[in-house]
């Protein structure tokens, strides 16, 4: 029998057909069916029986885009369990509310923004009433991602159940006085109320997917019962162009992450106009989140649509609606009955006859205002799905108005974004259509007034029990405080003690650390060791078999090296988190993990390991939004330093990252130079973050992979190590050719591996020109700058304090000369404070491949180079010969 549709795919030609003469007449009835009915026809019947087949779980392509339709018809919504009136009056208290507060701060200036919340006002309402879990339930809650822009509704319902005072809400971005509001969520400005700062838009999805999935880490790892937390993150569909919105979709699908609920407000607008003039968004957004493995719910349509898809028997409304793209679709919205109609049913003779049983009054509403979005009927429904399906996170595309309620001054506005009040005339339009109790006469002094229908009306009454059968108040964040136990201090001794002959890098020595600690009985499971692919980079491939990858499916495989000592093992309960290429992804783990003391009550020990050049450079928005966000834990960038990582060149070049560092006032830089000093920063860490008075902290130390012998820690320097100085040797400790007792002296500072440099270049500086030179290791350019800063500070309320590095270098004598494999910016932090001459060495310009002598003498930071420089300081100083420089630079070929 000849093949009635021709030539197959060529992909198909691969599979064996058992049965060609019933793939023959399938392949016919489709062709009858085109014939007799038409290309259309034939097209809903393949959509449809494709539908089936992945509701049967059929291993089949899944459908990338369904119609521009509600994906729950209106037929199969569950029942609403709410009292929907007393709701839209609890939800137009906080509409109310919300413009208000926003308005009446125009005023000074601060600004605010009123349109998103107005358009997704339904879909947190809906959440807050029925399904968003507190935490005074069992377990933690729920996780609420709030969109940044929708913050006044979020103040105005928090205002409503009376957490929140009139007197906060008119000093909504005005927090200097110290009773103000954020003006988006900032848990470390409103620590209370906020958990996760979402405005640094993108970061909010990707930080959801990774909640969710720590939340499944502690499951597994049977540190917390986890089972009953959802993560919901509130999206804007402009903030969905963010290439961290989508990083990680194919991780929460490939994880089955259904603990995990996207919200997306598809409200065709982004801040200066449509989202997608000529396409439409909510199509592309599903085809991307099917593609990626997820559970789509496409709430587009409120009832009023009801009617005319009941009249659209021939299907041309639902082929008109897929057609029309968002630019045309916000412009029907803000036109009369007429425009529609031409514009849209005038497209074809089908659409004129079905108009034409249609109201103007019918048209308008559809239009101009019902949206799946809009209705708690229809957002309830949605939630449930997302809460009810397994196996898959779920994302919902719910169709809004941006606007929504504001008048038509606002509603489908390209400027609505940027607009910050309404006028009176518009708040009493607003009072009207929302059917509040207030009277003109509230307005008597121009001003609009807050709106409050009692702390004992029914409205507070319900929403309070509402809230109480929920767990407690929503968004809320509680911490309470549980104190780590030190660890033993045989873990840390192995640092302290040395590494004799033996040459160990300072990278090596951190991991090695962590691994003791790691077997601490008390805290040694809290360990989070997240490194983004290449722990072998880094030596970690020891902590592979003890430690275990934490896979949420274990090891489904017989791994190439499981007959190595080292093998590749994942495993449910693995502690390890191996991310892959991701810095970005490792990041947002590390924000979860560094948070739990506060999401979960269960405070963890994180420690994020990375090239050093791919950490702050590339995420340093995530390094402020750990801030925000309180976080603990350890940051390490390995392999650190300009010219330590041979042969990488210019992209692994790291001169930098301590300066972006020193920009976050949470973050506690060091710089260590020796494996001792990387102890007691780390045992001192652990006691700032996890004692008994835990501070909102985290630290980042760079450490390097140069192998070198490793010194016991000298008697005396913990207080230098931890403030960020101290003296490590000076002159008449070199065994030999110490210079004489009246010889020129200058002070060598380095951090880090330059810690070697200097020393090679004191005994230089003895032997060759008979310099005394003394060596400080400086372990925190960082940490003595803000001691310094805080100093200052105190001597504006009249407080005399010194500065630990002035004090520190006081009685040193001859110039310093400071020393790092950083730009010199870094070492020049200090540099006001230090009463000695001063003067800096450091890697500015770009990184190049090289050897590491090659590229230390490029820089002009290698010991030859040092002396030079410590010669000519001598020199302007009339301590040395001028002459000695020339003779330096020529004897060591500079």
């Amino acid at each position: 029998m000849s093949d009635p549709v021709g030539k197959l795919p060529s992909e198909l030609d691969q599979l064996p057909d058992r049965d060609t003469e019933e793939t023959a007449e399938w392949a016919a009835s489709l062709d009858a069916v085109a014939k007799a009915a038409g290309t259309r026809r034939a097209e809903y019947l393949l959509r449809r029986t494709l539908q089936h087949a992945e509701a049967a779980g059929l291993a089949l392509p899944k459908l990338l885009e369904t119609d521009y339709v509600n994906t729950i018809p209106t037929a199969a919504e569950p029942e609403f369990p709410g009292d929907e009136e007393m709701e839209a009056k609890i939800t137009a208290w906080n509409r109310w509310n919300a413009a208000a507060m926003v308005t009446r701060g125009s005023k000074y200036g601060v600004g605010g923004h009123i349109a998103t919340f107005a358009s997704a006002a339904w879909l947190y309402e809906t959440g807050f009433q029925h399904f968003f879990r507190g935490k005074e339930a069992d377990g933690s809650g729920d996780q609420l991602y709030i969109q940044g822009h929708a913050s006044p509704g979020i103040y105005a319902r928090a205002f409503l159940d009376g957490r929140i005072s009139e007197q906060q809400l008119d000093n909504f971005r005005q927090e200097s006085g110290g009773n103000g509001l954020p003006s988006y969520p900032h848990p470390r400005r409103l620590p209370w109320l906020w958990e996760f700062p979402t405005v640094s838009m993108g970061l909010g999805p990707l930080s959801a997917i990774y909640q969710a999935r720590f939340n499944r880490y502690l499951q597994n790892r049977s540190i917390k019962d986890t089972a009953n937390s959802h993560v919901w993150a509130f999206l804007g569909d402009g903030e969905m162009d963010e290439p961290e919105s989508t990083a990680a979709l194919a991780l929460a699908s490939r994880e089955q992450l259904d603990n995990l609920t996207f919200v997306i407000n598809c409200n065709l607008q982004r801040l200066d106009g449509p989202v997608r003039a000529n396409f439409r968004v909510v199509q592309e957004l599903e085809a991307q989140f099917r593609g990626a493995g997820w559970n789509v719910i496409k709430s587009l349509w409120g009832s009023a649509w009801d009617e005319l898809f009941q009249l659209d028997t021939t299907g041309a409304l639902v082929r008109r609606l897929r057609e029309v793209p968002d630019a045309q679709f916000q412009t029907y919205a803000t036109r009369d009955v007429a425009y529609i109609r031409q514009h849209f049913f005038g497209a074809n003779a089908e659409l004129v006859q079905l108009a034409g049983v249609l109201s103007d009054a019918k048209i308008a509403e559809c239009f101009h205002s019902s949206r799946g979005g809009h209705e708690p009927r229809k957002v309830y429904a949605a939630y449930k799905a997302a809460l009810e399906h397994k196996g898959a996170p779920t994302v919902i595309l719910a169709q809004t108005v941006k606007g929504y309620t504001l008048g038509a001054g606002f509603e489908s506005k390209n400027a609505n974004h940027q607009m910050k009040k309404l006028t009176i005339d518009e708040f009493k339009d607003m009072r009207d259509l929302l059917g509040l109790p207030i009277p003109d006469s509230a307005f008597a002094d121009g001003v609009v007034p807050y709106g409050h229908p009692g702390a004992n009306s029914p409205e507070v009454q319900y929403l309070n029990e509402r809230r109480a059968a929920l767990g407690g108040p929503a968004p809320a964040r509680r911490v309470k405080q549980v104190a780590l136990p030190a660890p033993a201090d045989r873990s840390f001794a192995p640092l302290l003690k040395g590494s004799g002959k033996q040459e160990m890098a300072t990278t090596m020595a951190f991991v090695r650390l962590v691994k003791d600690l790691m077997r601490d009985k008390e805290t040694g499971k809290r360990w989070v060791p997240i490194v983004p692919d290449e722990a072998r980079t880094f030596g970690m491939e020891s902590l592979f078999p003890s430690a275990g990858i934490y896979s949420p499916l274990g090891q489904t495989y017989e791994p190439v090296d499981r007959d190595q000592l080292m093998y590749y093992k994942e495993a449910k309960d693995g502690q390890i988190l191996n991310e892959g290429i991701t810095e970005a992804g490792a990041m947002a783990d590390f924000i979860a993990a560094c948070t739990s003391y506060a999401t979960h009550g269960e405070p963890m020990i994180p420690f994020y390991i990375f090239y050093s050049m791919f950490g702050w450079q590339r995420t340093a928005d995530q390094m402020w939004q750990l801030a925000d966000q309180l976080g603990k834990g350890f940051i390490v960038g390995a392999t650190a330093g300009r010219t330590t990582l041979t042969g990488e060149g210019l992209q692994h070049a790291d001169g930098h990252s301590h300066l972006i560092a020193s920009t976050n006032p949470a973050s506690l830089n060091y710089d260590p130079a020796f494996a001792y000093e990387i102890a007691v920063i780390v045992k001192d860490g652990l006691r700032r973050m996890y004692g008994e008075q835990p501070e909102d902290v985290f630290y980042y130390l760079t450490v390097y992979n140069e192998p070198k012998v490793q010194p016991a820690m000298p008697e005396g320097v913990e207080e230098g190590i931890l403030k960020g100085l101290y003296r490590f040797n000076t002159a008449a400790d070199l065994a030999e050719a110490a210079p004489a007792a009246d010889a020129p002296k200058v002070q060598l500072m380095a951090s880090g591996t330059a810690i070697h440099w200097i020393l090679e270049a004191q005994k230089l500086l003895a032997a060759d020109w008979n310099v005394s030179a003394d060596v400080w290791s400086a372990t925190s350019w960082g940490e003595l700058r803000r001691d310094a800063l805080e100093c200052d500070e105190a001597l504006l309320r009249g407080e005399v304090r010194t500065p630990f590095v002035t004090r520190a270098l006081e009685g040193a004598q001859g110039p310093v000369l400071a020393v790092s494999d950083w730009m010199r910016q870094v070492p020049d932090q200090i540099s006001q404070w230090v009463e000695q001459d001063y003067t800096s060495l450091g890697t500015d310009g770009f990184g190049l491949s090289d050897t590491r002598e090659g590229a230390r003498r490029h820089f002009g930071v290698d010991a030859q180079s040092i002396v030079v420089a410590a010669l000519a300081q001598l020199a302007r100083r009339g301590e040395v010969p001028a002459s000695a420089v020339k003779e330096a630079r020529e004897r060591y070929g500079l």
